[in-house]
């Protein structure tokens, strides 16, 4: 099984800045839960494109930062992640955080949901929230250390 983390953009003009360390994280992340990477795509795309997505799979009639489609068999963590720019955006005002900490919150909620992590209920949603910190601080100190170019 190929192992592999793509960007990509649809309808907005973005592109993701330290793909490489976000990447490591992101590995790191699925490794430290006892799984194997495999295929993953960000999708970063507005609220047009993600609105039709929600109705569609989800039957929710809303807005939404991120949608998860998961793949992934055998431990191996796939799967395409959703994300509208604009609702992050939206959110990191709403939140008083910046748009890169909002960002990368919402891009491991997707793969935390890849690993197993719910948020249908208030214990769950607890449950994910503070992994997401957990990771969150982890990036922290990983996006420091001196790298080979």
């Amino acid at each position: 099984m190929h192992s592999a983390i793509s960007y990509n953009a649809e309808n907005v003009t973005f592109s993701l800045r330290n793909k490489k360390i976000v990447s490591e994280w992101i590995k790191k992340i699925i490794t430290l839960s006892g799984n194997k990477t495999g295929m993953i795509t960000y999708i970063f795309c507005d609220d047009k494109y993600l609105y039709p997505l929600n109705k569609k799979y989800l039957n929710h009639d809303t807005y939404t930062d991120i949608i998860t489609f998961d793949y992934t068999e055998n431990r191996i963590i796939s799967g395409d992640i959703f994300i509208s720019i604009e609702r992050v955006k939206e959110n990191a005002k709403t939140n008083k955080k910046t748009f890169n900490n909002e960002l990368l919150r919402v891009m491991c909620h997707g793969v935390l949901h890849l690993i197993g992590f719910s948020d249908g209920s208030t214990p769950e949603k607890l449950a994910m929230t503070a992994k997401e910190d957990e990771v969150l601080a982890y990036f922290e100190k990983i996006k420091n250390v001196p790298r080979e170019t």
